[in-house]
């Protein structure tokens, strides 16, 4: 029940009062009947298998994490997106973009109205300003988990990154705020049904940026996907 293949697409956006149409969520599926976008094992061009949840864990590798000399700013978000023209900072295109009823857009990206279900807590969400959006694999957790230090061009990368449908996700702020920057061996999603989806994002997002787990995170999602059995992860690497 994770994610299908397809990127995030962001309507075109006039700047006026007039409603935008948005996609419909790509988080809000219920989990564990699809898998989450990214790339698994390679078949014909443009054609990929999804892994099942065991295999995706598989893949990672194992190492400690390093924390130190962090800083959020090392990622810098957020730019001027996918659309460099609309007004609209990343934030705001995946906020339009993953809105299951569609905001009106004035003049510098200005939201109003519109609707969202938060995928952690499946709460419905009917102000923009009441909605963070979450870096999956929060920023310190990136930090933690590069097997080599970053360039500066690599962390806005994924500080930004709508090249995938997963690294980003608007969810009500009092989730976001709730998970931190904690992996998923201290937090998980308050909707129990969204937990195998959670995982399998996690996993997938990890293997697209070539991200660690340590063993407590491992054993944690090892534990999840006991939980998940039908539950697959495709991933498509990061450039």
């Amino acid at each position: 029940m994770i994610k299908n293949l397809m990127l995030r697409g962001l309507p075109a956006l006039a700047l006026c009062t007039l409603p935008v149409l948005a996609a419909p969520a790509a988080h809000s599926a219920p989990a564990a009947t699809a898998a989450p976008a990214a790339t698994g094992v390679a078949g014909p061009a443009g054609v990929r298998a999804p892994l099942p949840l065991f295999e995706a864990i598989d893949r990672l590798p194992v190492a400690v994490e390093h924390r130190e000399g962090y800083k959020r700013d090392l990622y810098k978000h957020w730019n001027k997106g996918r659309n460099s023209g609309d007004g609209c900072d990343t934030r705001k295109e995946v906020i339009l973009a993953e809105a299951i009823g569609a905001p009106q857009v004035a003049a510098g990206c200005r939201l109003t109205g519109g609707s969202w279900r938060s995928a952690y807590d499946s709460v419905v969400v009917s102000d923009a300003a009441r909605l963070d959006v979450d870096h999956f694999v929060p920023l310190a957790e990136v930090y933690d988990s590069e097997q080599v230090p970053w360039s500066a061009a690599r962390r806005e990368a994924y500080a930004n990154d709508q090249a995938s449908p997963d690294t980003l996700i608007a969810v009500s702020a009092a989730s976001n705020r709730s998970k931190a920057d904690k992996d998923p061996a201290e937090w998980l999603p308050s909707d129990a049904s969204y937990r195998c989806t959670y995982a399998a994002t996690w996993v997938g997002t990890k293997l697209r940026w070539d991200l660690a787990v340590d063993d407590n995170e491992r054993q944690a999602l090892l534990g999840l996907a006991e939980d998940c059995p039908t539950t697959t992860v495709v991933y498509e690497p990061a450039p």
